[in-house]
Protein backbone atom coordinates (compact mmCIF):
# COMPACT_ATOMS: atom_id res chain seq x y z
CA UNK A 1 0.00 0.00 0.00
CA UNK A 2 1.16 3.11 -0.85
CA UNK A 3 0.34 6.27 1.70
CA UNK A 4 -1.97 9.17 -0.22
CA UNK A 5 0.97 11.60 0.78
CA UNK A 6 3.12 9.84 -1.21
CA UNK A 7 0.89 9.07 -4.47
CA UNK A 8 2.24 11.26 -7.82
CA UNK A 9 0.47 11.90 -10.64
CA UNK A 10 1.13 8.71 -13.28
CA UNK A 11 1.18 5.87 -10.03
CA UNK A 12 -0.77 2.94 -10.78
CA UNK A 13 -1.10 1.70 -7.07
CA UNK A 14 -2.84 -1.09 -5.73
CA UNK A 15 -3.66 -1.54 -1.71
CA UNK A 16 -6.85 -1.43 1.00
CA UNK A 17 -8.11 2.45 1.25
CA UNK A 18 -10.85 3.78 3.98
CA UNK A 19 -13.92 4.84 1.61
CA UNK A 20 -15.01 8.14 3.60
CA UNK A 21 -17.76 8.54 1.17
CA UNK A 22 -19.42 7.49 -1.93
CA UNK A 23 -21.78 8.91 -4.32
CA UNK A 24 -23.47 7.90 -7.99
CA UNK A 25 -23.55 11.08 -10.15
CA UNK A 26 -24.14 11.55 -13.63
CA UNK A 27 -21.88 12.92 -16.12
CA UNK A 28 -23.35 15.62 -18.83
CA UNK A 29 -23.59 13.44 -20.90
CA UNK A 30 -26.12 11.23 -18.90
CA UNK A 31 -23.55 8.22 -17.97
CA UNK A 32 -23.00 7.06 -14.13
CA UNK A 33 -19.77 7.57 -12.45
CA UNK A 34 -18.69 7.36 -8.76
CA UNK A 35 -17.17 10.11 -6.44
CA UNK A 36 -15.88 8.94 -3.77
CA UNK A 37 -12.98 10.06 -1.18
CA UNK A 38 -10.32 7.47 0.05
CA UNK A 39 -8.39 8.35 3.26
CA UNK A 40 -5.39 6.88 5.28
CA UNK A 41 -3.72 8.22 8.21
CA UNK A 42 -1.94 10.32 5.84
CA UNK A 43 -4.32 12.32 4.27
CA UNK A 44 -7.67 12.46 1.50
CA UNK A 45 -7.83 11.81 -2.28
CA UNK A 46 -10.67 12.16 -4.31
CA UNK A 47 -11.34 9.18 -6.45
CA UNK A 48 -13.87 8.61 -9.84
CA UNK A 49 -14.81 5.42 -10.86
CA UNK A 50 -15.92 5.86 -14.30
CA UNK A 51 -17.34 2.59 -15.41
CA UNK A 52 -19.29 1.17 -12.16
CA UNK A 53 -21.06 -1.47 -14.01
CA UNK A 54 -17.39 -2.95 -15.07
CA UNK A 55 -16.97 -6.63 -13.61
CA UNK A 56 -13.93 -5.32 -11.68
CA UNK A 57 -16.11 -3.23 -9.00
CA UNK A 58 -17.41 -4.83 -6.61
CA UNK A 59 -20.00 -4.14 -3.62
CA UNK A 60 -19.12 -1.57 -1.22
CA UNK A 61 -20.22 1.20 0.98
CA UNK A 62 -18.90 4.59 2.35
CA UNK A 63 -16.73 3.78 5.83
CA UNK A 64 -15.80 0.26 4.38
CA UNK A 65 -12.07 -0.31 3.41
CA UNK A 66 -11.75 -1.12 0.20
CA UNK A 67 -8.81 -2.96 -1.64
CA UNK A 68 -8.55 -0.90 -4.82
CA UNK A 69 -6.21 -1.16 -8.21
CA UNK A 70 -6.71 2.72 -9.39
CA UNK A 71 -4.49 4.89 -11.89
CA UNK A 72 -3.13 8.23 -10.21
CA UNK A 73 -4.07 11.33 -12.50
CA UNK A 74 -4.09 15.32 -11.58
CA UNK A 75 -7.02 17.50 -11.49
CA UNK A 76 -6.64 21.30 -10.66
CA UNK A 77 -2.89 21.07 -9.13
CA UNK A 78 -4.36 17.71 -6.52
CA UNK A 79 -3.92 13.56 -7.18
CA UNK A 80 -7.19 12.45 -8.45
CA UNK A 81 -8.06 8.62 -8.18
CA UNK A 82 -9.14 6.76 -11.37
CA UNK A 83 -10.36 3.44 -10.10
CA UNK A 84 -10.26 0.16 -12.30
CA UNK A 85 -11.11 -2.71 -9.88
CA UNK A 86 -12.44 -2.43 -5.92
CA UNK A 87 -13.46 -4.99 -3.63
CA UNK A 88 -14.15 -4.63 0.10
CA UNK A 89 -11.52 -5.64 1.87
CA UNK A 90 -11.95 -8.71 4.50
CA UNK A 91 -11.29 -8.11 8.64
CA UNK A 92 -7.70 -8.67 9.34
CA UNK A 93 -6.25 -7.65 5.57
CA UNK A 94 -5.69 -4.07 7.39
CA UNK A 95 -4.93 -2.43 10.53
CA UNK A 96 -7.44 0.51 11.20
CA UNK A 97 -4.55 2.46 12.97
CA UNK A 98 -3.26 3.36 9.27
CA UNK A 99 -6.53 4.65 8.41
CA UNK A 100 -6.73 7.86 10.63
CA UNK A 101 -5.40 10.83 10.10
CA UNK A 102 -3.36 12.36 13.07
CA UNK A 103 -1.49 15.05 14.14
CA UNK A 104 1.99 15.47 14.03
CA UNK A 105 2.60 17.09 16.86
CA UNK A 106 2.58 15.12 20.59
CA UNK A 107 -1.38 15.17 21.40
CA UNK A 108 -0.63 14.55 25.42
CA UNK A 109 2.23 17.04 24.92
CA UNK A 110 -0.48 19.80 23.40
CA UNK A 111 -3.28 19.04 26.05
CA UNK A 112 -0.23 20.18 28.89
CA UNK A 113 0.41 22.92 27.34
CA UNK A 114 -3.50 24.22 26.85
CA UNK A 115 -3.65 23.31 30.64
CA UNK A 116 -1.03 25.65 31.58
CA UNK A 117 -2.57 28.50 29.70
CA UNK A 118 -5.72 27.58 31.58
CA UNK A 119 -3.68 27.91 34.71
CA UNK A 120 -2.83 31.23 34.05
CA UNK A 121 -5.87 32.33 34.33
CA UNK A 122 -6.81 34.37 37.42
CA UNK A 123 -10.18 35.73 36.91
CA UNK A 124 -12.38 33.05 39.67
CA UNK A 125 -15.16 32.68 37.36
CA UNK A 126 -13.35 32.19 34.14
CA UNK A 127 -10.56 30.13 35.88
CA UNK A 128 -13.46 27.85 37.28
CA UNK A 129 -15.51 27.76 34.23
CA UNK A 130 -12.16 26.42 32.22
CA UNK A 131 -11.41 24.03 34.67
CA UNK A 132 -15.04 22.12 35.42
CA UNK A 133 -14.87 21.12 31.03
CA UNK A 134 -10.90 20.69 30.32
CA UNK A 135 -9.85 19.33 33.58
CA UNK A 136 -12.43 17.40 35.76
CA UNK A 137 -14.99 16.40 32.51
CA UNK A 138 -12.17 13.69 31.74
CA UNK A 139 -14.66 12.32 29.12
CA UNK A 140 -14.73 15.73 26.94
CA UNK A 141 -11.18 15.99 27.45
CA UNK A 142 -10.58 12.38 25.59
CA UNK A 143 -13.31 13.84 22.86
CA UNK A 144 -12.38 17.06 22.24
CA UNK A 145 -7.98 15.53 22.02
CA UNK A 146 -9.47 13.01 19.75
CA UNK A 147 -11.68 15.65 17.73
CA UNK A 148 -10.56 17.53 14.32
CA UNK A 149 -11.04 21.01 13.29
CA UNK A 150 -12.68 20.39 10.18
CA UNK A 151 -14.39 17.94 7.45
CA UNK A 152 -11.76 19.13 5.05
CA UNK A 153 -10.36 22.61 4.78
CA UNK A 154 -7.52 22.67 7.76
CA UNK A 155 -6.89 20.73 11.16
CA UNK A 156 -9.08 17.49 9.74
CA UNK A 157 -7.01 14.79 11.66
CA UNK A 158 -7.03 13.63 14.40
CA UNK A 159 -5.91 15.97 17.43
CA UNK A 160 -6.58 18.67 15.06
CA UNK A 161 -8.82 20.56 17.30
CA UNK A 162 -6.67 20.62 19.99
CA UNK A 163 -3.71 21.54 17.70
CA UNK A 164 -5.88 24.52 16.20
CA UNK A 165 -6.93 25.73 19.49
CA UNK A 166 -3.19 25.70 20.76
CA UNK A 167 -2.39 27.83 18.03
CA UNK A 168 -4.85 30.33 18.40
CA UNK A 169 -4.72 30.56 21.63
CA UNK A 170 -0.47 31.19 21.53
CA UNK A 171 -1.26 33.92 19.06
CA UNK A 172 -3.80 35.38 21.18
CA UNK A 173 -0.80 35.53 23.82
CA UNK A 174 0.94 37.50 21.78
CA UNK A 175 -1.76 39.86 21.37
CA UNK A 176 -2.05 40.13 25.01
CA UNK A 177 2.09 40.87 25.53
CA UNK A 178 1.45 43.65 22.70
CA UNK A 179 -1.78 45.21 23.35
CA UNK A 180 -1.88 45.91 26.46
CA UNK A 181 -5.44 47.33 26.75
CA UNK A 182 -6.57 43.32 26.19
CA UNK A 183 -8.51 41.87 28.89
CA UNK A 184 -6.19 38.72 29.17
CA UNK A 185 -8.25 36.19 31.05
CA UNK A 186 -11.29 37.27 28.63
CA UNK A 187 -9.12 36.43 25.65
CA UNK A 188 -7.16 33.17 26.50
CA UNK A 189 -10.65 32.00 27.70
CA UNK A 190 -12.25 32.58 25.03
CA UNK A 191 -9.38 31.13 22.75
CA UNK A 192 -9.67 28.49 24.39
CA UNK A 193 -13.21 27.58 24.20
CA UNK A 194 -13.90 29.43 20.38
CA UNK A 195 -14.39 26.16 18.43
CA UNK A 196 -15.84 23.75 21.34
CA UNK A 197 -18.99 23.36 19.67
CA UNK A 198 -16.51 21.06 17.02
CA UNK A 199 -16.90 18.58 19.34
CA UNK A 200 -20.00 17.53 19.07
CA UNK A 201 -20.61 19.45 15.35
CA UNK A 202 -18.37 16.67 13.91
CA UNK A 203 -19.22 12.98 14.68
CA UNK A 204 -15.83 10.92 15.68
CA UNK A 205 -13.21 9.01 13.20
CA UNK A 206 -13.40 7.62 11.12
CA UNK A 207 -16.75 9.19 9.56
CA UNK A 208 -15.74 12.58 10.77
CA UNK A 209 -18.57 14.21 9.16
CA UNK A 210 -21.48 16.91 10.47
CA UNK A 211 -23.67 15.47 13.06
CA UNK A 212 -27.44 16.76 12.94
CA UNK A 213 -26.30 19.46 15.76
CA UNK A 214 -23.77 20.42 13.10
CA UNK A 215 -25.78 20.99 10.08
CA UNK A 216 -28.87 22.54 12.33
CA UNK A 217 -26.80 24.54 14.51
CA UNK A 218 -23.36 24.71 13.51
CA UNK A 219 -20.27 24.42 16.23
CA UNK A 220 -20.44 28.12 17.16
CA UNK A 221 -24.16 27.83 18.39
CA UNK A 222 -23.34 24.88 19.78
CA UNK A 223 -20.38 26.76 21.44
CA UNK A 224 -22.06 29.52 22.41
CA UNK A 225 -25.15 27.40 24.48
CA UNK A 226 -22.00 25.23 26.24
CA UNK A 227 -20.52 28.15 27.73
CA UNK A 228 -24.20 29.61 29.19
CA UNK A 229 -24.62 26.19 30.28
CA UNK A 230 -21.25 25.68 31.96
CA UNK A 231 -21.65 29.07 33.56
CA UNK A 232 -25.25 28.43 35.19
CA UNK A 233 -23.96 25.72 37.29
CA UNK A 234 -21.20 28.36 38.26
CA UNK A 235 -22.76 29.92 41.58
CA UNK A 236 -22.96 34.10 40.96
CA UNK A 237 -21.43 33.89 37.55
CA UNK A 238 -21.54 37.55 36.37
CA UNK A 239 -24.00 38.23 33.78
CA UNK A 240 -22.17 40.63 31.64
CA UNK A 241 -18.99 38.54 31.67
CA UNK A 242 -20.52 35.20 30.45
CA UNK A 243 -21.98 37.68 27.84
CA UNK A 244 -18.63 39.00 26.78
CA UNK A 245 -16.94 35.28 26.37
CA UNK A 246 -20.36 34.30 24.31
CA UNK A 247 -19.73 37.55 22.36
CA UNK A 248 -16.73 36.25 21.45
CA UNK A 249 -17.51 32.82 20.46
CA UNK A 250 -20.55 34.20 17.93
CA UNK A 251 -18.31 36.82 16.24
CA UNK A 252 -15.00 34.61 15.83
CA UNK A 253 -15.48 33.79 12.47
CA UNK A 254 -15.88 38.02 11.58
CA UNK A 255 -18.39 38.34 9.28
CA UNK A 256 -22.01 37.26 8.89
CA UNK A 257 -21.25 35.47 5.67
CA UNK A 258 -18.73 33.31 6.94
CA UNK A 259 -21.12 32.11 9.33
CA UNK A 260 -20.84 34.52 12.58
CA UNK A 261 -23.78 35.63 14.17
CA UNK A 262 -22.37 38.51 15.02
CA UNK A 263 -19.58 41.00 14.02
CA UNK A 264 -16.65 41.86 16.72
CA UNK A 265 -17.80 44.41 18.98
CA UNK A 266 -14.78 43.61 21.59
CA UNK A 267 -11.59 44.41 21.81
CA UNK A 268 -10.93 40.60 22.46
CA UNK A 269 -13.32 39.48 19.79
CA UNK A 270 -11.35 41.60 17.08
CA UNK A 271 -7.95 39.70 18.33
CA UNK A 272 -9.92 36.03 18.86
CA UNK A 273 -11.36 36.83 14.72
CA UNK A 274 -8.10 37.20 13.60
CA UNK A 275 -5.97 34.98 15.24
CA UNK A 276 -8.29 31.93 14.27
CA UNK A 277 -8.29 33.53 10.76
CA UNK A 278 -4.53 33.72 10.59
CA UNK A 279 -4.73 29.86 11.87
CA UNK A 280 -6.84 28.47 9.45
CA UNK A 281 -5.50 30.11 6.79
CA UNK A 282 -1.52 29.25 7.20
CA UNK A 283 -2.84 25.14 8.19
CA UNK A 284 -5.01 25.44 4.95
CA UNK A 285 -1.81 26.47 2.77
CA UNK A 286 0.86 24.67 4.55
CA UNK A 287 -1.72 21.09 4.12
CA UNK A 288 -2.36 22.38 0.56
CA UNK A 289 2.01 22.59 -0.59
CA UNK A 290 2.67 19.27 1.69
CA UNK A 291 0.06 17.47 -0.69
CA UNK A 292 1.87 18.79 -3.45
CA UNK A 293 4.72 16.87 -2.75
CA UNK A 294 8.21 17.66 -4.85
CA UNK A 295 5.41 20.14 -7.38
CA UNK A 296 7.33 23.14 -7.44
CA UNK A 297 5.15 24.57 -10.19
CA UNK A 298 1.50 26.56 -9.88
CA UNK A 299 -1.10 24.19 -8.32
CA UNK A 300 -3.66 26.04 -9.59
CA UNK A 301 -6.72 28.34 -8.41
CA UNK A 302 -7.72 28.07 -4.66
CA UNK A 303 -10.88 29.74 -3.83
CA UNK A 304 -9.69 29.98 -0.41
CA UNK A 305 -6.95 32.31 -1.35
CA UNK A 306 -8.59 33.10 -4.42
CA UNK A 307 -5.61 33.00 -6.23
CA UNK A 308 -3.67 30.34 -7.96
CA UNK A 309 -0.56 28.75 -5.46
CA UNK A 310 2.44 27.24 -5.34
CA UNK A 311 5.24 26.72 -3.35
CA UNK A 312 8.39 29.18 -2.69
CA UNK A 313 11.48 28.42 -4.54
CA UNK A 314 14.08 27.15 -2.77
Amino acid sequence: MKYIENLREGDRISGIYLCKTRQSALTKAGKPYENLIFQDKTGTVDGKIWDPNSGGIDDFDSLDYVDIVADVTMFQGQPQLNVKRARKAREGEYDPKDYLPVSSKDIEGMYKELLGFINRVSNPYLSKLLKNVFVDDQEFAKAFKFSSAAKTVHHGFVGGLLEHTLSVTKLCDYYIHNYPMINADLLITAAIFHDIGKVYELSPFPENDYTDAGQLLGHIMIGAQIVGDQAGKIPNFPVKLENELKHCILAHHGELEYGSPKKPALLEAVALNFADNTDAHMETMIEILAGAGENQGWLGYNRLFESNIRKTSK
